[in-house]
């Protein structure tokens, strides 16, 4: 028998936290959802969007920043290549990212524990791209950072946008309540978006209140912002994979 371990809410977007959750109840603690950011195709793809697509042979490398910008990515350039063109240098965030290119037969370059911008940043390939084409695929919205550093190696950076990013549309003080009528102990972050998002939907009086909760983020970016924001209790994983979170839970 495992014995309970605590409460925990995971905040991941909705069909995105299964495996974690198993995870936490595996291990013995009470483990509860609640998406802090609600993701949706976009309906229709722009004009200038489109050709990126279209000229998708043309870019030497291509990077998929998140696990989402694959699923909706690749569903928007199968419409357009039934056949992916060959000679591209494919480029994945993190590990989750990397191995669903691999079921499409991908083999992606990553960046290892460091699954952010900064981590590919650091990737060799990435480092002489002056006159190459790079095609970013991503949410909307979203860091700059890629594009910006890229850009200013001398690459000819365009980006893809192939999904819409939200705050989940909860009521004033709905996710007040899933904390404390929870006995949330500790709140699993996956990202700064959604550590604003959780914000949005505190009052500052709740903020206040709930300031004492464990949070787990998952880089020292979103520790920074959620310092700032009042939270007192911190723990820092090395990126947002289940292993890394469930370690930087048990203080490993």
């Amino acid at each position: 028998m495992v014995t309970e371990r605590g409460r925990v809410l995971v905040t991941r977007p909705a069909g995105q936290a299964d495996s974690l959750l198993a995870r936490l109840e595996q291990a013995g603690y009470r483990a509860s959802h609640q998406p802090l950011l609600a993701l949706a195709p976009l309906a229709e793809l722009a004009p200038s969007l489109r050709q990126r697509v279209l000229d998708l042979d043309l870019y030497a490398h291509v990077i998929f920043i998140s696990g989402n910008a694959v699923r909706y990515g690749l569903s928007i350039i199968d419409d357009y290549w039934p056949q992916l063109p060959t000679g591209i240098n494919w480029y994945a965030i993190g590990g989750t990212t990397a191995r669903l290119l691999a079921e499409r037969g991908l083999v992606a370059t990553e960046p290892g524990a460091q699954m952010n911008s900064e981590g590919l940043l650091a990737v060799p390939a990435l480092q002489q791209v002056a006159d190459q084409r790079v095609l970013i695929v991503k949410g909307q919205g979203g860091r700059e950072l890629l594009q910006r550093e890229l850009t200013a190696r001398g690459a000819r950076v365009d980006e893809l946008a192939c999904y819409s990013r939200a705050c989940p549309p909860l009521e004033q003080g709905a996710l007040a309540r899933t904390i404390s009528e929870g006995g949330i102990e500790t709140v699993l972050i996956s990202s700064g978006e959604g550590l604003q998002n959780m914000l949005t939907l505190l009052s500052g009086e709740e903020t206040t209140k709930f300031r004492d909760v464990r949070l787990v983020v998952p880089s020292p970016r979103v520790e920074k912002l959620a310092r700032e924001a009042g939270f007192t209790q911190i723990d820092t994983a090395a990126n947002a994979s289940d292993e890394a979170m469930m370690a930087a839970l048990q203080g490993r």
